[in-house]
């Protein structure tokens, strides 16, 4: 086999069905090694290698499992370490497979095509592990382990890189097998009996889930009813709990109902709202100040991070499982807050009622949307309001770009959930600012023909600096105002349905017809600018406890 042949063998044995991938010179040997299995793998074409990185990102965020993605070296692959940032922080599965200048070159710094001074000191910076395969007889068990680090413990992008002579080259390669993952760590009992002794002994626990409690939805749902909790997230643990459900709660109510807390359970989570959103951004804390804490967390290195009162180092499923066994066992009743939750759900309802227009225009796709349809947001001003007024009822199928915030993220990494789920509705939520960070990829979703519907919402500004810049800097504008295309005329231009519209009640029809039409689309939603209220007084709230 030649290198790229032998990758790809390894690909094949993990069971790797899609790549996301932009060709170029030291990259041929793995591309016309794809060219000869299109049965087996599909590959993806982008027009920007940001896109490669993004839609692999959103593969995997969407499914859980790995992402997989192809560039070529140095200028390549530095354009997708945003990308790779963005998997880091979310703690998402993904493979990134690239070249190097040949063999002989590395480190000599003579100006190779491609070369950049240490690539792989570069992605190591920004994924979880990073390797190169410096013989082709290599390849498959460095693919192997590639997918072994990203999806063990804590889930996280990896890299692979081969330079251009060596992926070119043949030799014998052994069998390709598949990843063996790490076993998960065991369940401390002692440990497991402090976490029951805090529910047993709380009047108003909490449960609070991050990206690590993805899969766990049965298990929690069914914690948080044997305890009587409600169940929050920001944006990465969203929908493990249905939010429509009477124990589901947004991010805002949770502050609220915070106050009077004694018992938090975090499960898969930093719990970003209770140590930063909800107090001091500036402030450093390594422990809860008005409540008992247990975590549960993957990482050991979670429990040094930030203190709890219990620290369950276990898998979110293993370890929710465990607690409603032992729970069960002990015969325990739920706290009756039942009453509670819906007043203080009722109360944040109605404090950010005022958040419009964009909470009228996400009630409409959230009505659009059946409950497993996937939404992805993107840093603009619905974007941000959906953390809180956007209800999320399966797991998986709300993607944000954590705590990254990596602005234009959302409109290419929903291309990679569509081509995820091609059978489910999935809409791209964007401003016009994001959105043009990768247009480029209409051509992508037409030449593929990946249904995903994307509504623009044009305010013709940055809309969070235009607000911070009138508000905090004597309204000294620079830099935020913008002059956009005519995006009906774009999406003709790129081949694809366009529609404009400029209330919720005109997009609610459209948005409906699109999706039933199951083809690229792009809204149009015309703002005035400036007219968004602001929805950051219901993510950083004032701290009330």
């Amino acid at each position: 086999m030649t290198g790229g042949e032998a990758i790809v063998a390894g690909l094949l044995a993990q069971g790797v069905d899609t790549l996301f991938g932009l060709p170029g010179a030291q990259m041929y040997p793995l591309f016309d090694a794809l060219a000869q299995v299109p049965d087996q793998i599909r590959t993806i074409g982008a027009r920007h290698e940001q896109a490669c990185g993004y839609m692999a990102f959103g593969y995997a965020r969407s499914t859980g499992r790995t992402g997989v993605y192809s560039v070529v070296p140095g200028p390549g692959v530095l354009n997708t370490t945003a990308a790779l940032a963005t998997a880091w922080g979310c703690n998402t599965p993904v493979v990134c497979l690239t070249g190097q200048i040949p063999s002989a070159f590395i480190g000599k710094r003579r100006g190779h095509l491609h070369e950049i001074a240490d690539q792989l000191g570069t992605l190591r910076s920004v994924v979880k592990w990073a390797e190169r395969i410096e013989r082709v007889e290599d390849a498959p068990a460095l693919v192997a382990e590639a997918f072994r680090q990203a999806q063990s413990g804590r889930p996280g992008p990896v890299a692979l890189e081969m330079a251009w002579d060596v992926m070119a080259s043949s030799a014998d390669v052994p069998e390709a097998l598949p990843a063996v993952l790490d076993p998960h760590p065991q369940i401390d009992r002692q440990q497991l009996a402090g976490a029951l002794a805090l529910v047993a002994k709380a009047e108003r626990p909490m449960i609070m889930t991050g990206s690590g409690a993805q899969h766990a939805s049965a298990a929690v749902t069914e914690l948080a009813r044997m305890i009587g909790a409600p169940v929050a997230a920001f944006r990465g643990g969203r929908g493990v709990v249905d939010e429509t459900s009477a124990l589901g709660m947004s991010s805002y109510a949770a502050s609220r109902y915070y106050a009077d807390c004694d018992l938090v359970i975090g499960i898969g989570t930093r719990l970003e709202m209770p140590t930063m959103r909800w107090g001091d951004m500036m402030r450093v804390v390594d422990r809860l100040e008005s409540a008992k804490l247990i975590r549960i967390d993957i990482d050991p290195a979670e429990m040094d991070r930030l203190k709890a009162d219990v620290g369950l180092v276990a898998d979110a499923a293993c370890a929710a499982e465990a607690l409603v066994a032992a729970l069960t066992i002990s015969g325990h009743r739920a706290a009756e807050n039942g009453a509670k939750i819906a007043a203080v759900k009722a109360q944040a309802a109605r404090e950010t009622a005022g958040v419009q227009p964009q909470l009228a225009y996400l009630d409409v796709i959230r009505d659009v949307l059946p409950p497993d349809g996937l939404l992805v947001e993107e840093l603009c001003q619905v974007g941000f309001a959906s953390y809180f007024a956007y209800p999320v009822q399966r797991p998986r199928t709300y993607v944000s770009t954590g705590f990254q915030g990596t602005l234009g993220f959302g409109f290419q990494t929903a291309l990679g959930v569509k081509v995820a789920h091609p059978d489910k509705p999935v809409v791209s939520i964007t401003g016009d600012g994001g959105f043009l960070f990768g247009v480029q990829e209409l051509a992508t979703a037409v030449q593929y023909g990946i249904g995903l519907v994307t509504v623009v919402f044009n305010n013709e500004a940055y809309g969070n600096v235009r607000r911070d810049q009138e508000t905090r800097y004597g309204n000294r504008l620079i830099g935020a105002d913008l002059v956009n295309p005519d995006f009906l005329m774009l999406a003709k231009a790129f081949g694809l349905d366009g529609h404009r519209v400029h209330a919720p009640a005109e997009l609610k029809p459209v948005l409906a017809a699109a999706l039933a039409k199951g083809e690229p689309a792009l809204i149009e939603v015309v703002l005035p600018r400036g007219s968004e209220a602001s929805p950051w007084p219901f993510i950083h709230p004032v701290k009330s406890y």
